[in-house]
């Protein structure tokens, strides 16, 4: 019943109240930072950010040190980051510096959490990193609309057999949020991920590129289905989507920059390398995609790190962009 009565409060908030009102309402089920709280106050932007790419994309202190920097992109670009994790049983909307020391020195023992984990890590009490899928839920309840992450997850390969396809596609679905990523991880059936986007009715679109990028090169072999040229534009997208009260959500793929995607075909090899692996240990569910970017990472000599940490950099300046000219409409 204390389930159900939480999710019907969420609903009414969402449905009859005012961002302002909602979230003050809401701070007895978040905990929503004073600076993120202040932003959406007063209609600035906010960049909502992930954080299993914090606890489960790189180790400590480099894990520590991106998300920092990462913070510091959006800020400089006039937008406000909001970090999202479950510390405690608590869901946290913007992290402290020492929240984020936390999580961050935790590392891997933070579990991994996608929207369907969460209310198991609120009721226990315990430590979660957040997912695209479990993020997305978090910013739409307190009315965030611009969230930067690398990439987001999607089909995977050999999926006609392991049925492995990611909630972070339909929550995307149902979650009228724009998502800033450089595509889907290439780890992934990418042609397959475009198709079940288009089956959730997910507004996908290339920024200043025809081709929809395959998180480490510029491009997949996939002709996006929508093409955007600049942040403003992004940004009438997402206004005209609120406006329309679609509750789809919008996918802006933003390609690797140039100089960090010549390395793509070592890193593809080492993919179908690690790929094998995978399936020789049998390694599936969430367990996967984190030892398939490990793997990729030891194989590559570091590589593919350094890339990876380029690519969310340039989606968290691209992302804030679009989140103050998002702002500026509103």
């Amino acid at each position: 019943m204390a389930s159900s009565s939480a999710h019907s409060r969420i609903s009414n908030l969402q449905n009859h109240l005012s961002p302002l009102e909602a979230n003050n309402k809401l701070r007895s089920l978040v905990k929503i930072s004073p600076q993120v709280s202040e932003a959406l106050s007063n209609g600035r932007a906010v960049v909502a950010l992930e954080s299993t790419i914090i606890s489960h994309g790189m180790p400590y202190p480099q894990n520590l040190q991106t998300a920092k920097e990462v913070e510091s992109i959006v800020r400089e670009n006039g937008a406000v980051p909001a970090t999202i994790a479950i510390l405690n049983g608590v869901p946290c909307i913007g992290l402290s510096e020492e929240e984020l020391e936390r999580l961050a020195s935790l590392g891997k023992s933070v579990q991994k959490t996608a929207g369907r984990d969460i209310a198991h890590v609120v009721a226990t009490r315990g430590n979660g990193a957040t997912t695209v899928s479990a993020t997305l839920f978090f910013a739409s309840m307190v009315g965030i609309q611009v969230f930067v992450t690398g990439g987001i997850g999607g089909v995977h390969r050999f999926a006609n057999h392991t049925m492995d396809i990611s909630s972070d596609l339909t929550a995307l679905g149902r979650t009228p949020i724009a998502v800033i990523s450089a595509g889907v991880k290439s780890i992934l059936d990418i042609p397959k991920t475009l198709e079940y986007l288009e089956t959730q009715e997910v507004y996908v679109a290339a920024y200043k590129s025809d081709e929809f990028p395959a998180f480490f090169t510029e491009k997949s072999g996939c002709k996006a289905p929508s093409r955007v040229n600049s942040p403003e534009d992004c940004a009438r997208v997402i206004d005209a989507n609120m406006k329309l009260n679609r509750q789809a959500g919008i996918l802006f793929a933003v390609p690797i920059p140039k100089q960090h995607s010549a390395a793509g075909n070592l890193i593809e090899s080492a993919t179908q390398r690690a790929l094998t692996e995978a399936r020789e240990k049998n390694v599936t569910g969430n367990a996967e995609t984190p030892f398939l970017l490990a793997r990729v990472n030891e194989l590559t000599g570091g590589t593919s790190l350094a890339a990876n940490i380029a690519l969310v950099k340039n989606n968290a300046l691209i992302g804030s962009q679009i989140a103050v000219a998002l702002s500026q409409l509103m």
